[in-house]
């Protein structure tokens, strides 16, 4: 069976269709939902089901809202105020340490044997997760910087927003070692602690919520029995263009109204990840085919507001090739020409991060082969610090300009960096493996 795009409506659906089905339902609930759609609940979650009557009528009341009301007024009324906006930051963040990666091997013939160089990479996976283990919270939550790119004299600052630690994590699971295991299990902690009912989540408290943080961090923790039984999925869906593609942010009265100049806005990565969470449905497939059609036609450099970067763009769109199949599958050989279009004469392809994020696109596709596997490994670990971290590097924001210089706003980070270099290393590994067997 295809799992359902929205769980709860398909068993009340079904209830009223399958007697048997719903009596079973209302004897043994849990049992017979884990049995139905062929999941596993967590032991601790209860679930009742009530059937109501002509004379039985039940009113459900959603959670208590995680923010108060003087907490949720300061947000909407303060929002555009630079003092609110501090109050979502955190310490002052150092600056940029520099960092010259060693290149000298760059144009010379690979002289270590496959498993010798998936051995150095295992390693150097082993060193990123020290330093990534120093550098995620008690929480759970992973840093991220704020910055000025177009001035350096703006002071950078920390935050941690739930949006990064679910795109780290979702990096870092693709990792079968067991502090990799232990650092997304802390994650999904945090990201359960800041859900808002019915499975939404926002940027940072002066922000609407947004599909972009709510799909991918609901990608994270899928268990969670808000996501699991699509608690979210009709906001989701409501929140989509007159082309059925999906709007970034969620809108509704008494919330910030930061971004009311763009709020219609549609982004190329924010519509995959969205497929990537609900997958190939009829609600997905306008989304879908924009993206197709974007991509055929080589239209997406410089579509998205939030992500400059086309590597990044392509990155999501693997993502969910993967995730939300069969969506996207005709995709690949247009993908794989964008994506190798890209490089240098060298065969580089750009900033490590940008190494990294091909790496993973290219093992999305199933044509990581099209590539000097060995040259990008070596240069992934050749990038490495130390300390076992990788450079910070733009990950994604605002580059239009539209506020001016003051408005360019960037975000990245070192343990952002490293954890798409983790990831990135675990498929060469694999891949270097297979050469060597």
């Amino acid at each position: 069976m295809t799992n359902p795009i929205d769980p709860s409506s398909f068993l009340l659906s079904k209830a009223d269709e399958d007697e048997d089905f719903r009596e079973r339902l209302l004897v043994n609930p849990k049992g017979t939902i884990q049995r139905e759609l062929g999941m596993t609940l967590a032991e601790d979650l209860e679930i009742h089901v009530h059937e109501e009557s002509d004379t039985k009528l039940h009113v459900v009341l959603p959670p208590r809202n995680r923010y108060s009301v003087a907490e949720r007024e300061a947000a909407r009324t303060g929002a555009a105020s630079l003092a609110f906006l501090r109050k979502t930051l955190h310490d002052p963040a150092p600056p940029i340490r520099s960092f010259a990666p060693n290149l000298s091997t760059g144009g010379q013939e690979h002289t270590a044997t496959p498993m010798a160089l998936a051995n150095a990479c295992r390693e150097s996976i082993r060193r990123g997760l020290n330093f990534l283990e120093s550098t995620v919270d008690e929480n759970g939550a992973w840093h991220c910087i704020r910055f000025s790119t177009a001035d350096p004299n703006i002071p950078r600052h920390f935050e941690r927003p739930p949006f990064v630690s679910a795109l780290c994590a979702l990096a870092l699971e693709n990792s079968n070692e067991v502090r990799a295991k232990a650092l997304c299990a802390a994650t999904k902690a945090y990201l359960a602690d800041t859900i808002e009912y019915p499975g939404l989540w926002r940027y940072n408290r002066h922000l609407p919520q947004d599909l972009d943080s709510s799909t991918l961090c609901s990608l994270v923790i899928e268990t969670h029995p808000w996501v699991l039984l699509g608690r979210n999925v009709p906001k989701i869906l409501a929140n989509r263009d007159e082309e059925g593609r999906f709007m970034t942010w969620v809108l509704e009265d008494g919330e910030p109204d930061v971004v009311s100049s763009f709020r219609v806005e549609v982004d190329p990565v924010v519509n995959a990840n969205v497929i990537a969470y609900l997958g190939d449905h009829p609600e997905t497939r306008p989304a879908q085919r924009w993206l197709e059609t974007s991509v055929s036609k080589g239209e997406l450099v410089g579509s998205s507001k939030w992500y400059p970067d086309p590597v990044s763009i392509y990155y999501a769109i693997a993502r969910a090739m993967i995730r939300a199949r069969p969506a996207f599958i005709r995709l690949g050989p247009a993908l794989l020409d964008h994506i190798l279009g890209l490089r240098d004469e060298r065969g580089d392809f750009g900033s490590i991060l940008q190494v990294a994020q091909v790496v993973s696109a290219l093992h999305n596709i199933g044509k990581l082969e099209c590539i000097d596997m060995k040259r990008q490994a070596e240069r992934i670990m050749s990038s490495q610090r130390e300390d076992g971290s990788w450079p910070e590097v733009l990950a994604f924001g605002d580059q239009t300009l539209r506020w001016g210089l003051v408005g360019q706003i960037g975000h990245g980070s070192e343990s952002l960096t490293s954890a798409f270099c983790i990831e990135a290393l675990e498929r060469l590994v694999d891949e270097l493996k297979s050469i060597a067997n």
